[in-house]
């Protein structure tokens, strides 16, 4: 099963299903609509996804959460099944996902992460920092990608995460988890692009919200 986190990327969320559909044939896949005002739900739908959409929003990690609730419960699934979490904004590139999973199902991991190989756009990395930070202090691991949201996990792993932490804090939440758990976790480098903030006054305004919402989950695991 593959959940798709998106918000208003009617741009480039066709591409996305399609490239995951190629990539990893036969899996469902649901996109978590975060409150979407440019037709990105009626797209998805169009592709063949299924979507759980909400008319507000309620950030990254709240509408990941509703969608993993569409999953049969899982306690019956035992540990066979590996879930793929991911960005709407990846187009194309989303077929290389196809190598989480594949590092999950030889077991040299529980929890793999999509490390991009190429920066585009961004700040100045004080969020990622924080977010290193925040994940070595709670669980001891060293994060690179820490705010990767491409990542691929048995069953069992994702039942620990959830369910994940709030807005933006999802990610180092779902690390620290894991990592508590005793679940190991490896950072894959993939040839990924995505719909990039850059500095710019929407862009800084975004990060402030990431460093708000790590704050949260880093002080939620004290």
């Amino acid at each position: 099963m593959i959940l798709v986190a998106a918000r208003d990327e009617a741009a480039r969320i066709a591409a996305t299903i399609e490239a995951l559909k190629e990539a990893l044939g036969g899996a469902k896949i649901v996109v978590a609509d975060d409150g979407s005002r440019d037709g990105t739900s009626d797209l998805a739908l169009e592709h063949g996804a299924e979507v759980v959409s909400r008319r507000r929003t309620h950030g990254k990690g709240g509408s990941m959460s509703a969608a993993a609730a569409t999953v049969e419960p899982l306690t019956e699934l035992g540990d066979s099944p590996i879930f793929v979490l991911c960005d709407g904004d990846l187009g194309e590139s989303a077929r290389e996902l196809a190598d989480l999973v594949r590092v999950v199902r030889a077991r040299e991991c529980d929890l793999a992460v999509g490390a991009f190989s190429r920066r585009v756009g961004g700040g100045f990395g004080i969020a990622l920092r924080f977010s290193r930070w925040a994940i070595e202090r709670r669980s001891g691991y060293r994060a690179g990608a820490a705010l990767s949201g491409q990542r691929a996990m048995r069953a069992e792993v994702l039942r620990v995460v959830l369910p994940f932490a709030p807005g933006y804090g999802m990610e180092t939440g779902m690390t620290i988890d894991a990592v508590r758990a005793g679940f190991s976790v490896r950072e894959i480098e993939l040839d990924l692009e995505h719909r990039a903030t850059g500095r710019t006054l929407n862009g800084f305004a975004h990060r402030a919200r990431q460093l708000v919402d790590i704050a949260r989950a880093w002080w939620a695991r004290r």
